[in-house]
């Protein structure tokens, strides 16, 4: 089975409510390769090594959470912005990247994806920012309190890596919030918010002094760590949707 290309980009597009999002970047279809998809690969971000594997693979389109063209960097197609293009372009694979959007999905997204490793079912999470248009983050209760201890050592479990924690881990904690990727500011939430812990992927050096400060724990595990669940369930979507085959491709990234 196979789907055209435009099919596959409006059915994401509207299915990732694209237009309700102020981005970074451009989301959707970024780079045009053959106009049907058989084969489907996912990954964090389209990085060369990526490239290789899926082609290694057989893909007709790659689908991604971070792709290019961003908003400030340079213009010029030189170095490695040129290599990846070159990749794509001589091999007819099509790019496709959500970056916002693929945040923010209340079902498929990088947040409600993590939230439900978590333990927190998607229910019961609710926005960290309820009042504001496009915002990001999630806010919901373990069934049952938990020491900080045993709720870092759950999440090293899922991501497979050590994460940095700033309170003390004897202490209970039950309402945790969560926003993947380099969301360290949104500590602020958090607090507003009422809760006992924020994860994210990233931490800034105020970051520490925020939460000491405002008696909240923080963790930071793994920006690319954080942000491998969406993308996933995302392919797994689209693969039962018009019967493509998919295939995750983990490119590790220590950030």
């Amino acid at each position: 089975m196979s789907v055209a290309l435009t099919e596959l980009g409006i059915y994401l597009d509207q299915c990732l409510r694209t237009d309700q999002f102020q981005d970074y970047c451009p989301n959707g279809l970024q780079v045009e390769g053959k106009p049907q998809v058989v084969r489907l690969a996912t990954g964090v971000t389209a990085c060369q090594s990526f490239l290789d594997a899926a082609i290694d693979w057989g893909a007709d389109a790659v689908l991604v959470h971070h792709g290019y063209f961003w908003r400030g960097e340079a213009q010029q197609v030189v170095g490695i912005k040129r290599r990846r293009l070159a990749t794509l372009l001589v091999n007819e694979v099509s790019l496709l990247a959500y970056h916002l959007p693929l945040d923010a999905h209340p079902q498929l997204g990088n947040n409600a994806r993590l939230g439900c490793l978590m333990g927190i079912d998607l229910a019961f999470q609710e926005p960290l920012q309820p009042n504001v248009s496009g915002g990001l983050g999630n806010i919901g209760s373990l069934p049952e309190a938990i020491s900080a201890a045993e709720f870092v050592v759950k999440l090293e479990g899922i991501t497979g890596r050590r994460a940095l924690h700033v309170g003390h881990s004897e202490l209970p904690v039950r309402r945790i919030a969560w926003c993947t990727g380099a969301a360290q500011d949104y500590i602020d939430a958090a607090v507003k918010a009422g809760a006992d812990l924020f994860v994210t992927g990233e931490a800034s050096e105020q970051t520490v002094h925020t939460a000491r400060e405002e008696a909240i724990h923080f963790v930071a595990a793994g920006h690319h760590a954080t942000e491998r669940y969406g993308v996933q369930a995302l392919g797994d979507h689209l693969a039962g949707q018009f019967c493509l085959e998919h295939r995750f491709i983990d490119i590790d990234n220590p950030v």
